[in-house]
């Protein structure tokens, strides 16, 4: 409990607030903290845009559009997804691979 009270008064002092904020430590946390986000950011995008191109989530979308007659046509449908599933699996697990041999 008086823990808390002395790091809720020191928090709440500006001039040291400043003081830290001015230091090395400090601002050097604060660049490769906004580093990190700014690499997650743009992973982020980058992600999403192969998402909403991928075969996958075409077929999804395809097969969800259509309604099944019998089971055996559900059966060949979830059989075709997961083959692409797979197949787009493969692709970026390579990417990758071809990613970080480049990178070395």
């Amino acid at each position: 409990m008086v823990l808390r009270r002395i790091l809720y008064v020191l928090i709440n002092n500006a001039q040291l607030v400043e003081k830290l904020a001015e230091s090395r430590p400090i601002r050097r946390a604060a660049q490769i903290t906004a580093f990190a986000i700014t690499r997650a950011h743009l992973a982020g995008k980058d992600l999403s845009a192969k998402v909403t191109t991928s075969d996958t989530v075409r077929q999804v979308r395809e097969e969800a559009a259509r309604i099944p007659r019998s089971t055996g046509e559900l059966g060949r449908s979830a059989t075709r997804l997961r083959d692409t599933f797979v197949r787009e699996v493969k692709e970026g697990m390579r990417d990758v691979s071809r990613q970080i041999k480049d990178k070395k």
